[in-house]
């Protein structure tokens, strides 16, 4: 578990945390020299009954408040620091805000320096600071007055700590998808570079692969530290060092993350439940933002969906941020005015990688729950579905929880997709009219080609390809190669196509070495020429020779086999030689021949073509 620090500075938190762990937790020369704590500190702090927590210990200086709030997110309590002789000031209240907005709600009190001040004094400074949580409408908080230098009162602030850990209601899944943001990154002689942070979720063991974002690189890890002893797995909710192979210390900060598989992909869109300070400014979708989550910083905008005027009421936004961060549905996060500088509000990521569709749908929703955002996210994705892979990221559940709220929303999981029942039975009901648009409006054709279909309805051929199935097994489509009809269907031919029908044939028969052009055909029969001409090569009838031609399939037969009776299959003969054996000329030679390569008929090389005897003449369906 962790427990994190805050307060003003100068308040003695650093003093408080040693006093606590025997350990001083300003590492930094120039910490040590201006006497204030400028980074993150860290300790464990030994609790009967809990076992080893780790302490975060926090600038309390307005100008590292980024860095406070590095700290602060992944903690399951709070210790706030109010000396004695100062009370509350301006960075009491602005950690609490922060530590409300992260959803930390045990919080435990230490007013220090009581050796300080008289009795009196000590009482008003532990009424201001509940009067402080009463106006945020925070609960009462357990407040403890002790004295680093003297040890007086630690007794009791452990009991509290004890309590407020114990009654932590954070839920950390062992079977989660292992996360943790990187708050430092060191190199050790012998061991190495090696990153610090807090599990978030899941967990993580010796020699397993991590996946470091931005940029998803793949790494291996060495080694695993919790508490400064080695252990073969890290658990979620510990302080945890890994030492990573492969990585130079250079390509690391704090902000960075580690996941453990490539589900994880770094976003610059959020959907997110958002909360404004009642002092809030006016927020439009120019105003810049310091976005913080976890140990990362970015710019951020901020458009806001629902029309609640109300600032402080919790309202549906879109944010765009500058850099893109990981992030999980559940995530709470802080943003901050960066001039003047100030915590003006934060939220809840509902959905990491929201499209406008499902943000219009949730922000018409009430009570916000996952089966209420999972069926929002179906219904605005429709026949795309959601990559069943990215589910627990974009619902904050375990993989298995998300497993069934997926089969308690009504999904059809095709592939590595899900998809909503509704949308599935509209897409069938789509592809089904497009394949009864299609013959009416080309009623020479034996059908619609189903790449045609795919690329018009533009969802995962998968999905495409279930819905199809579905409409083959109700009987009301049917499948021939790739041709798309209706079930029972076939070209009927009118009285005047008919007659077109057989004024191709003619033309055609009539020059069977040099039959006529589609275009020349196209002139003379009418526009029905090309759609009549595919008809009859379904038939049997002619032989498509190129995207020009087409002949008869007895003058077909019959020139090949005025090669197969005349060539040598030993030998190779330039087309003049082919030519003279054909008896067309070279404008009918060239076509007629490529279409005997693709048939098999022939074999192309450096000096021209071989017949190949042991081959026969196929008919394939682009030749058709």
């Amino acid at each position: 578990m962790i427990l994190g620090t805050a307060g003003h500075i100068d308040h003695g938190k650093t003093a408080l945390v040693k006093a606590l762990t025997g350990v001083d937790t300003d590492r930094l020369p120039e910490e040590k020299r201006r006497g204030i704590t400028i980074d993150l500190g860290f300790a464990p702090l030994e609790l009967d009954g809990i076992g080893t927590v780790g302490v975060v210990d926090v600038p309390g200086h307005e100008a590292f408040v980024r860095t406070m709030l590095a700290g602060a997110s992944g903690i399951d309590a709070a210790l706030l620091v109010v000396a004695a002789d100062e009370g509350v000031m301006p960075q009491t209240h602005e950690h609490l805000d922060i530590l409300s907005l992260l959803g930390v709600e045990n919080i435990v009190v230490a007013i220090t320096k009581k050796d300080l001040v008289e009795a009196e004094w000590l009482l008003l400074v532990s009424e201001e600071v509940r009067s402080l949580f009463k106006s945020r409408g925070l609960k009462e908080p357990t407040v403890n007055a002790v004295s680093a230098s003297t040890h007086d009162g630690l007794t009791d602030l452990r009991s509290a700590l004890k309590s407020a850990l114990s009654q932590s209601g954070r839920s950390r899944a062992d079977d989660d998808l292992f996360r943790m943001p990187v708050d430092r990154a060191f190199s050790i002689r012998g061991t190495g570079t090696v990153v610090t942070g807090t599990v978030w979720s899941g967990s993580i063991s010796k020699d397993d692969t991590v996946f470091l974002h931005p940029g998803g690189r793949a790494l291996r890890v060495r080694g695993i530290q919790t508490h400064g002893r080695a252990v073969s797995r890290a658990a979620p909710g510990h302080r945890t060092a890994i030492a990573l192979a492969n990585c130079d210390v250079a390509e690391l900060e704090r902000g960075m993350v580690l996941v453990d598989n490539t589900s994880w992909s770094p976003t610059t869109r959020l959907l997110a439940h958002v909360h404004l300070a009642n002092d809030a400014p006016p927020i439009t979708t120019r105003t810049r933002l310091r976005f913080h989550l976890g140990t990362a910083e970015t710019e951020a905008r901020l458009s806001l969906m629902s029309r609640n005027n109300n600032a402080a009421s919790p309202r549906i936004a879109r944010l765009t941020l500058d850099e893109p961060v990981i992030a999980r549905a559940g995530d709470r996060f802080v943003f901050r005015l960066p001039s003047p500088v100030a915590t003006i509000g934060g939220g809840i990521v509902l959905d990491p990688y929201p499209v406008p569709k499902s943000s219009r749908l949730i922000a018409m929703i009430d009570a916000i729950e996952p089966l209420d955002l999972l069926r929002a996210e179906l219904d605005a994705a429709g026949a795309s579905g959601i990559d069943e892979s990215i589910l627990p990221i974009r619902l904050g559940l375990t993989p298995a929880d998300s497993a069934e709220l997926a089969r308690s929303a009504g999904v059809e999981t095709i592939e590595d997709r899900i998809v909503s029942r509704q949308s599935l039975a509209s897409l069938s009901e789509r592809l089904e009219e497009m394949v009864r648009d299609s013959v009416a409006n080309s009623p020479l054709e034996a059908g619609v080609q189903l790449q045609t279909l795919r690329a018009e309805l533009r969802a995962p051929a998968s999905v495409i390809d279930r819905a199809l199935l579905d409409l083959i097994r109700n009987g009301r489509v049917e499948l021939d190669g790739a041709l798309v009809r209706p079930a029972g269907w076939s070209p009927r031919l009118s009285e005047r196509q008919l007659r077109d029908r057989d004024a191709i044939l003619h033309e055609i028969r009539a020059a069977p070495s040099d039959p006529p052009s589609v275009g020349e055909l196209q002139s003379k029969i009418g526009s029905d020429a090309p759609a009549l001409l595919r008809l009859l090569t379904r038939s049997g009838e002619l032989v498509k020779v190129s995207e020009e031609r087409y002949y008869s399939t007895k003058a077909v037969r019959d020139l090949i086999g005025r090669l197969r009776g005349t060539l040598d299959p030993e030998k190779f003969y330039p087309p003049t030689e082919l030519r003279d054996v054909l008896g067309i000329s070279r404008k009918y030679l060239i076509p007629f021949l490529e279409y005997c390569d693709r048939a098999g008929i022939t074999e192309r090389g450096a000096s021209g073509r071989r017949i190949l005897p042991q081959n026969v003449m196929r008919t394939t369906a682009k030749d058709s």
